[in-house]
């Protein structure tokens, strides 16, 4: 298991070369066939979830007054976006290809008391609206301030803004009214058919002005007009949101044509300008990996060559008897430890949790991911996850019967329920909270007795034909004989104390992703895209080897100095880098994120909560089998009298 440093880095620029050639960069395959659309064909934008990153509690669209269509049409959702609380409708916004079209007028709504009270709240808490358009979501273009002619793009329009009058000090909430859309199209001249790359939208606030009596979308506005080309480019005279005002929703369309090609037209989504910062995260990793190679190939090449060479020297008995180190322990290093069964189902675990990952990125990284396929890679994840179930219980019943275990099924019922049944738990009350507050993100009664389905249909049987395969094997025999009577263990120095130990090694492999974490936290929380799968497979490898490496470096010095307790340590060794990820993630939320509701912090804590909780169970089940395979190494080259 160990690596050298001239492995390290071979693996290292290798993997650059091929992962980053094209995935960091956002490569994907597009996953779905372009629409062509001829002159004046019908576009129809759809309406998805209401967002806010001070609450993180989506709303439907039409949870606010806003203008509706004569017959609310839902669009199919699969898993992943009923999960991620998309919901996706059909709305009173109709373009036609190529047509521009100048203040059209959507709909009149009277503000009531119950109105105005749920959208100055919106508006207090932030909230975007989002919509979608030929698969593509709504953008607000935003000037960067240090890149001239450069733009980052916002996710949805905000529903309004707070604001003062001039010469007044009274906050006043002012919506956003009317909405200056732009579609870009690339057009073929052949066939002339256009395809649609990009869909923006600048949003105003506008209070409307009419001449004569209300006709509805016949009205004849003041405030713009198409016939006499007054059309609105600023918020001056904005739309307050009062008791007993009406509010006037409007729209102008606009089309370009764009030299983006389709296949292209999620790279300005996907840009990433700070790529600088994840090679720099790169290198970082890959120097701690360097460092903990090092220390491993000098422990294998120098110290144990040297130990193994004089332990099989050992001729006299007077020789044998000054023994001293990690040979010293041979016939105790593979007792059994204290509760065994509890340390097969988290390995068992574990192995799941790699199996998953280790899929999905492989599948991200060939471009199979596609972004335009919304809740795919929540779809994917899950999907994986249960079916990874037969790999968990392989695993946990072959270490079971490594331990002279005699009760496999009671292993697999426990490596099937304890991590899914304690994260179901959670997930159930974060659920309750959010069906509370009515929000859209309370997934529905029939998408968990789905969930449930999954996990008591394919799951659970799955870890039990994986348990079942697993035990039936032979099991694996120790290199070395257990003595009967355990060996007394030697008091040990300050620095061996295991719960010191164990703090010390998670620092190094929380150190090698936490700047990829810093990106990965911001695409949950602030609501931004992340789509750079090479850099995040490179750091998930050297994540591998920093944990596998630091385990074996600690649980090298413990069998040194006489301490034959490994198994569990191995596991909390590396796992225990879970306890900084936690750590960090509140020190994210206190410095990057603007929650206040209490709510809303009970979810963030609660979702964090399980990420820490999974990610103990896949770098303590790497640290393990790494000590695993390091023991039975060192032991099978020394001859035992």
């Amino acid at each position: 298991m160990a690596i050298s440093p001239a492995a390290a880095t071979a693996l290292a620029v290798a993997l650059a070369a091929l992962c980053l050639a094209a995935p960091a960069a956002g490569f994907y395959l597009p996953g779905v066939a372009p629409n062509d659309f001829e002159k004046k064909d019908p576009l129809q934008v759809k309406v998805n979830k209401l967002t806010s990153i001070k609450t993180q509690l989506p709303y439907s669209y039409y949870s606010l007054p806003f203008c509706k269509p004569d017959t609310i049409v839902d669009s199919a959702e699969n898993l992943g976006e009923v999960l991620r609380g998309d919901r996706i409708e059909n709305s009173p916004y109709t373009f036609e290809m190529r047509e521009p079209q100048m203040c059209q007028i959507v709909c009149k709504i009277s503000v009531g008391e119950k109105e105005a009270k749920v959208l100055k709240e919106k508006i207090e808490d932030e909230y975007r609206v989002n919509m979608i358009l030929d698969n593509l979501p709504l953008v607000v273009p935003i000037q960067r301030m240090d890149q001239e002619g450069a733009y980052f793009y916002q996710h949805g329009f905000h529903v309004g803004a707070k604001g003062q009058y001039a010469g007044s000090k009274d906050e006043k909430s002012f919506i956003h009214n009317h909405l200056s859309f732009t579609v870009k199209y690339h057009r073929d001249a052949q066939r002339d058919v256009s395809r649609i790359v990009a869909f923006e939208v600048k949003p105003y606030s506008v209070k409307h002005e009419y001449e004569g009596q209300w006709n509805d979308k016949k009205t004849r506005l003041t405030t713009c007009d198409p016939h006499a080309k007054r059309i609105i480019t600023s918020s001056d005279s904005p739309q307050e949101v009062e008791v007993g005002k009406d509010i006037i929703f409007t729209y102008d369309v606009d089309f370009k044509e764009s030299d983006i090609k389709w296949a292209s037209r999620w790279d300005t989504y996907l840009l990433m300008t700070d790529d600088q910062i994840h090679w720099f995260s790169i290198v970082n990793s890959l120097m701690i990996v360097l460092f903990l190679s090092g220390m491993v190939a000098m422990i294998m090449l120098r110290t144990l060559y040297r130990d193994i060479s004089k332990y099989n020297q050992l001729e006299t008995q007077e020789e044998a008897q000054e023994e001293t180190g990690w040979k010293l322990v041979h016939g105790d290093v593979f007792r059994p430890p204290s509760n065994s069964d509890w340390l097969c189902v988290y390995v068992g675990t574990g192995v799941q949790f790699f199996g998953m990952l280790l899929v999905t990125m492989v599948f991200a990284v060939l471009g199979f991911l596609s972004p335009s396929n919304r809740g795919g890679l929540m779809t994917a994840m899950l999907l994986l996850w249960v079916f990874m179930g037969l790999l968990a219980g392989y695993s946990s019943s072959r270490l079971y019967k490594l331990f002279k275990g005699a009760e496999w099924k009671n292993i697999a019922l426990r490596t099937a329920f304890t991590f899914p049944g304690s994260v179901f738990a959670i997930f159930f009350f974060l659920n309750a909270l959010i069906w509370g507050q009515k929000s859209s993100g309370a997934v529905p009664f029939t998408t968990m007795f789905a969930l449930v389905l999954l996990w008591f249909g394919i799951s659970v049987p799955l870890v039990f034909v994986g348990s079942f395969l697993g035990f039936k094997k032979p099991a694996i025999e120790d290199p070395v004989k257990t003595n009967k009577i355990p060996r007394q263990i030697p008091e040990q120095a300050w620095y061996m104390n295991p719960i010191f130990s164990i703090l010390i090694g998670g620092i190094l492999p929380f150190g090698a992703v936490f700047i990829e974490l810093f990106f990965i936290l911001t695409s949950i929380w602030l609501h931004q895209f992340y789509y750079i799968f090479g850099f995040l497979f490179l750091v998930f490898l050297i994540l591998i080897v920093t944990c596998a490496e630091i385990s074996i470096v600690l649980c090298y010095f413990q069998l040194c100095s006489e301490d034959y307790l490994w198994w569990w340590r191995s596991y909390l060794t590396s796992g225990s880098s879970a306890i900084y990820l936690f750590l960090y993630a509140t020190f994210y939320f206190f410095t990057k994120l603007e929650i206040t509701k209490f709510v809303s912090a009970v979810l963030y804590f609660g979702y964090m909560l399980i990420a820490s909780y999974a990610f103990f169970a896949l770098t303590g089940t790497i640290g393990f089998y790494a000590c695993f395979l390091f023991t039975r190494l060192i032991y099978s080259s020394v001859k035992i009298e």
